[in-house]
């Protein structure tokens, strides 16, 4: 029984010393790469190899590896997370690939979303967005009631933890046209707004999300999309609409 034949690669990866610098893409061949790697081990191998021969290796993010963190985040042939639905970078396995195939490997595209080196970006924006509201004041710790103590409908439990699944991977951000963050921050409005405990700072808390969102720099929402499509965790547009309401009513009741 002969060996199973290993991918021979063209990679097209954008270099760049900092966020100060003009970056470019650079090429290099990579041969006999499993299809049964995932895309970051095969970065790893090429990584290797740039080590050995003397040669700087490509910087690029990763931590969980189980589509947990959103750390990995690539653009990858034109797609967000690369040519797989519903998966993170590091899901992404290379028998999605062809022998011979040229793979274009960029980081996100956002002016919120600096380049650090490489195909590493700033994402802390995100952390910024979330700190200007999203939290709750509710004492949970050490005061734990009974699961049914406050009685939450299931159909509302259900989409909070939907909009909770979010892992701020930033796929929104860099597949949309207007670098919109509204489907990030809309999931992180909605996760609390669904639920009683999160309505006691609501109003303040949209307000205060959205007014960062704009001052990080992030762009209007397309309308068309494109987030929901390539968000790894399937978060609903349904949340940026539930955002907008929100702070609608906050807008009316500031006066």
């Amino acid at each position: 029984m002969s060996a199973k034949k290993g991918l021979h690669l063209t990679l097209k990866i954008w270099r760049q010393k900092n966020s100060k610098t003009k970056g470019q893409f650079e090429t290099y061949k990579i041969s006999d790469v499993s299809t049964d790697s995932s895309f970051l081990e095969m970065l790893d191998i090429l990584n290797e190899n740039l080590i050995n021969d003397g040669k700087e290796p490509i910087a690029f993010d990763h931590d969980c590896r189980e589509g947990i963190c959103g750390m990995c985040s690539l653009y990858i042939n034109g797609r967000a997370h690369g040519p797989d639905t519903g998966i993170t970078t590091c899901q992404l396995h290379m028998r999605m690939f062809k022998d011979g195939e040229t793979i274009v490997i960029e980081p996100w595209r956002s002016a919120a979303f600096p380049v650090i080196k490489d195909l590493m970006v700033d994402r802390s924006a995100f952390d910024r967005v979330m700190a200007a509201g999203g939290f709750i004041s509710v004492n949970t710790s050490g005061n734990t009631l009974d699961a049914n103590a406050i009685p939450v409908p299931k159909e509302d439990a259900d989409k909070a933890m939907d909009a909770a699944a979010c892992i701020g991977c930033g796929a929104c951000v860099a597949t949309c046209k207007n670098g919109s963050a509204m489907l990030f921050v809309g999931a992180k409005v909605s996760q609390y707004a669904l639920l009683p405990q999160g309505r006691v700072e609501a109003k303040r808390r949209v307000l205060n999300m959205v007014k960062a969102m704009d001052e990080e720099g992030f762009g209007n929402c397309s309308n068309t999309g494109a987030c929901e499509v390539e968000c790894p965790k399937g978060i609903s547009l349904e949340n940026i609409a539930r955002m907008n309401r929100e702070y609608m009513s906050a807008l009316v009741d500031q006066g």
